[in-house]
């Protein structure tokens, strides 16, 4: 039975967004994980992101969703309560503190809240690959949605302060990335490194299969910025030709970057790439035009490779094991992408996308700036404390940090399994090592 609010071509567009930006997690992180690590932790990575998926979306419609997205609480965080009632999922999808509403329905909503929600902490495991227990990983998870999440979701998305104040996060560059990434490296810090013979040689064992995940990952970001004006609107083509446009200049620049400094084009630098210009063009897809989107490109292949390949060198990064750069490729990308949204969104893309914001300093309003400035420095203090203290709190039930055995053996030790164990007739035979 149909009902008058229900538009079926934003329903659908909403349906598929949310559906292909899931895929960006599983089986898109989930392969480029099992690809980019040392074989013989190519099922654990795997199945840290396919837990967190799992885990997150149980969490999301118990509790999780309306404190990032219901009725406020706190002027940061909103009631917890569950919606999974039949009343709650057909009904008209509604932010009540914002008093947003879209023409689908509240399921469609939640459902796509739910994979954004998901693949933030899908990345944050990106810093933890090789090392973290997983005991350690079931607990964390759902913890750090409750308590870390759904407090920027609130804050930027939900009717919380920061969207009050207008700061602008079009589809995540703070709520998503630069959360995963502040929070991924706090958390290697507190869980420490791999054993050093890891750090020392951690070759990718099916570059291939990376690239697959890559691929999956660039291409589902599509639903993840075209899916953030909760209709099939014009505002959505545009951040999706501004997304693609911001990562094929990343890709290219960050490959230039290798070429003139390593002499060499990487297909891993191309990824990272890749990473950097998704992120980077995020906060911004619908709200800058495509030559905004070349700028946000350039820079996200110049600045984060080098805090990558430089500042990563230094005593602090060497000390902190970020196993895949979660800092550099999230957070600071996050950081410069949700920077140049103040500094080059349009009025006309702030007003397709709903917004009162008369642009940003291209257009004469330098305080946009500052106002996204504020807006991650509060996401970057909120995900250090509340990461730090979680994990502390975690550590006194189960340790963090896998025990020597299972760092010098990995996936067999951890799970019984193997990613590519073919032996005779299928039999199987323990694995001691690398």
């Amino acid at each position: 039975m149909s009902v008058a609010w229900l538009n079926t071509g934003d329903n659908a567009w909403q349906l598929t967004a949310a559906t292909i930006v899931g895929m960006q997690s599983v089986p898109g992180l989930v392969v480029l994980y099992a690809g980019i690590v040392k074989k013989k932790w190519a099922v654990n990575s795997a199945f840290m992101a396919f837990y967190a998926f799992a885990a997150v979306l149980i969490a999301w419609v118990l509790w999780a969703y309306n404190m990032g997205f219901g009725h406020q609480w706190f002027p940061f965080v909103g009631l917890p309560h569950p919606i999974i009632s039949m009343n709650d999922e057909l009904t008209q999808a509604l932010l009540p503190t914002s008093n947003t509403t879209a023409a689908f329905p509240m399921s469609t909503m939640v459902y796509f809240q739910f994979v954004f929600a998901a693949i933030t902490l899908v990345i944050m495991a990106g810093a933890f690959l090789g090392r973290m227990s997983f005991k350690a990983w079931m607990i964390f998870v759902p913890l750090w949605l409750t308590f870390s999440y759904t407090v920027g979701a609130f804050s930027l998305w939900g009717g919380g302060f920061l969207s009050t104040l207008g700061v602008i996060d079009y589809s995540g560059g703070y709520v998503i990335h630069l959360s995963a990434g502040i929070a991924g490296f706090v958390g290697a810090a507190v869980i420490g490194p791999r054993l050093a013979r890891d750090r020392e040689n951690f070759q990718p064992n099916n570059v291939l299969l990376m690239l697959v995940g890559a691929g999956i990952l660039w291409l589902g970001w599509n639903g993840f910025n075209g899916g953030d004006p909760y209709a099939a609107s014009r505002d959505a083509g545009a951040a999706v030709l501004n997304t693609n446009i911001a990562t094929a200049v990343s890709v290219i620049v960050w490959t230039i970057m290798d070429i003139f400094y390593f002499k060499k084009p990487a297909v891993i630098g191309a990824v990272q790439g890749m990473i950097t210009g998704l992120v980077a063009i995020t906060p911004a897809a619908g709200v800058v035009d495509g030559w905004g989107a070349i700028a946000i490109g350039i820079a996200s292949g110049i600045i984060p490779w080098i805090s990558m390949n430089m500042l990563g060198k230094t005593a602090l990064f060497r000390k902190v094991d970020d196993t895949l750069g979660v800092f550099h490729t999230h957070a600071v990308a996050g950081v410069l992408g949700g920077i140049m949204t103040g500094l080059l969104a349009t009025k006309e893309g702030c007003a397709a996308f709903g917004l009162s914001t008369p642009g940003g300093a291209i257009d004469g309003n330098w305080h946009q700036v500052w106002l996204q400035i504020i807006g991650a420095a509060f996401i970057i203090g909120l995900n250090i404390v509340v990461t730090y203290i979680l994990l502390k709190l975690i550590s006194l039930v189960v340790p963090l940090r896998m025990s020597e055995e299972e760092l010098m053996i990995g996936d067999d030790a951890i799970h019984g399994e193997e990613a590519y164990a073919f032996y005779g007739d299928g039999e199987r035979r323990p694995v001691t090592g690398d």
